[in-house]
C-alpha cells in the first residue's frame, strides 16, 4: 500500500493531449449532428421561409457541445 495515499492526478503533456482529445471528440460529434440537422433546416426552409430563425437555432445548438467542451478544458486548466 506504499504510494497510493491519494487519486492519480495526470499532468503535462497526457493532460494536454487528453484535453485536444475531449475537444476533438466533441466537435466530431457536432458536426455529426450538424449533418442531419443542416439537410433537415434546408428542407423546411425550401418549404416555408418563415421558420429560419428556428432553422439557424437547431443548427447553431449542436455547436455549442465544442464550445462548452472548449470552456471547460480551459476553467478546469488542463
Amino acid at each position: 500500500m506504499a504510494g497510493s495515499s491519494g487519486p492519480i492526478q495526470i499532468t503535462g503533456n497526457i493532460a494536454d493531449a487528453v484535453a485536444a482529445l475531449a475537444v476533438g471528440i466533441a466537435a466530431l460529434g457536432a458536426g455529426i449532428a450538424e449533418r442531419g440537422i443542416g439537410a433537415a433546416a434546408l428542407g423546411a426552409l425550401a418549404e416555408d421561409s418563415v421558420s429560419f430563425g428556428v432553422a439557424l437555432v437547431m443548427t447553431v445548438l449542436p455547436e455549442t457541445l465544442a464550445i462548452i467542451t472548449l470552456v471547460v478544458v480551459f476553467v478546469v486548466g488542463a
